[in-house]
């Protein structure tokens, strides 16, 4: 078999390499990266010695992306990730459509021509934000958690959010990107009679992300807690109580490796963490006041475009469909970034938080 991993250097993408040279002896892999993310090049040597095949080239770009070899299988691990992209000042929205949706369309023509399979990692940013802010929450334990004394949409439960969920405007410029991208992908499994995989995944978290408070929150917490940068609690208040799950890449990288070796009909799946590996950011500061000392963030009641109070995934249908659930608990998750933590004490500065 022969795989392409674009994004093969980022967080996500080295974590699916790796597994899968591990899981599928004879396996030719081939990744695509930019390296234009601080962080990527720290794995890009130890990529390169497990045997991937890496190509420095841009998604954006068709003609990087119509030099590749053909292969059998695209997983696309790249994208532009923080949910205020395109209005962070950092990234144009010119910018994030170029990345995260031009990127999708290079890939999708590529997949078509050499007649390839796609595995498409999308977001749980794609569900409606006045449709999760209308969801009826309390507080309990310094979390939100859905209000039992009030009605709740079919579509969601205290496993999470289905794929069924509203994926009404407003979702963040981030979100339509992702969204439109899995129309495409879709439209061109059935136009074109190829496999296709969409993956909707939830807060990805485990030691040596390039952690940022836009994406991969829980990563970035532990990191500035325990070297003291400032916190805050923004929005809802400022108390904290707002609610994500974690599932780390390795899990992730099981389903993929699933999918690779199951193809099916083209679907759309919840991947994430669950109700059991969900945690506020308030429990999350009194996680790391018990391992590096008290350090209180400031509350600060302002809101953010595109914040939520409450999202988690129901994976029910991906249980169902391929028997695949997190293995990895949040413990774990938060006990290997602390561990990475006070390894790396300059990682924020090191990825360009």
């Amino acid at each position: 078999m022969k795989v392409l991993i674009t994004g093969a250097c980022g967080f996500v993408g080295s974590h699916l390499a790796r597994y899968l040279l591990e899981a599928h002896e004879g396996l030719t892999l081939v990744g695509l990266d930019n390296l234009a993310r601080p962080g990527s090049e720290t794995n890009r040597l130890a990529l390169r010695q497990l045997g991937l095949r890496l190509f420095h080239g841009d998604l954006r770009m068709a003609s990087d992306v119509d030099a590749l070899p053909p292969v059998d299988w695209v997983i696309d691990a790249a994208a532009q990730p923080s949910v205020l992209a395109g209005r962070d000042g950092k990234t144009s929205p010119r910018q994030l459509l170029e990345h995260n949706l031009l990127g999708t369309i290079n890939l999708l023509e590529y997949c078509r021509t050499v007649n390839a399979g796609l595995v498409l990692l999308s977001t749980s940013r794609v569900y409606s934000i006045p449709a999760l802010s209308r969801l009826p929450l309390r507080e309990e334990a310094g979390a939100w958690t859905l209000d039992p004394t009030q009605p709740w949409p079919n579509t969601v439960s205290r496993e999470g959010v289905t794929e069924a969920f509203s994926t009404e405007s407003p979702i963040s410029l981030y979100g339509a990107t992702k969204l439109a991208s899995e129309r495409l992908a879709q439209e061109y499994a059935a136009g074109f009679q190829l496999p296709v995989c969409i993956n909707r995944c939830g807060v990805l978290a485990g030691a040596g992300q390039f952690g940022t408070a836009e994406q991969g929150i829980f990563s970035y917490w532990l990191h500035a807690h325990a070297t003291r940068r400032p916190l805050k609690f923004l929005g809802f208040g400022g108390h904290g109580f707002q609610v994500r799950d974690a599932l780390h890449p390795r899990d992730l990288a099981r389903l993929v490796d699933y999918q690779l070796r199951h193809p099916g009909p083209s679907q759309v799946l919840n991947i994430s963490g669950g109700a059991a590996n969900s945690m506020s950011l308030a429990q999350l500061t009194a996680w790391c006041d018990d391992h590096f000392g008290p350090h209180q963030p400031v509350a600060d009641g302002s809101d953010r475009p595109y914040d939520i109070p409450w999202l988690i995934l129901d994976s029910t249908r991906a249980l169902a469909a391929t028997g695949w659930k997190p293995e990895i608990t949040l413990p774990q998750i938060l006990d290997e970034i602390a561990t990475h933590t006070l390894a790396n004490p300059d990682w924020l500065n090191r990825c360009g938080a």
